[in-house]
């Protein structure tokens, strides 16, 4: 899988919701199918990409800040020079390295405030 940038919307709650909207107005299929989403997935059949999740207990919801940019993809050396450039001079808010799910995955805050996620797809 190439290389992927896309929005990341976060929600108070209300994911699974939000995502069913989306789909209503975009088309496509979506992964939200219960409450307190982790991880949702919209692709639609003109090549969007929405994705989205509820916030972790505990995380304040602020509207116009609950978005973040998300990098994916199979290239792990691309995408981890996309990483360094991206978490120099910003804030590192979780550390790119091995998930649970296998993935290699990371969190910062750019230098000029944006918020990144980074995944590296693993063979599975």
């Amino acid at each position: 899988m190439p290389s992927r940038l896309n929005p990341y919307l976060n929600f108070p709650g209300t994911a699974r919701a939000a995502m069913e909207f989306y789909r209503d107005v975009l088309g496509g299929e979506d992964t939200a199918t219960k409450d307190n989403v982790m991880h949702a997935l919209l692709e639609s059949p003109s090549g969007y990409t929405l994705m989205a999740s509820d916030l972790a207990p505990g995380m304040q919801h602020q509207p116009g800040t609950n978005i973040t940019i998300s990098l994916s993809g199979d290239d792990g050396d691309e995408l981890h020079g996309y990483w360094d450039k991206l978490a120099a001079g910003g804030t590192v808010t979780m550390p790119l390295e091995k998930q649970v799910w296998g993935d290699e995955f990371g969190m910062c805050i750019d230098k000029y405030g944006i918020a990144w996620m980074v995944n590296i797809n693993q063979p599975r």
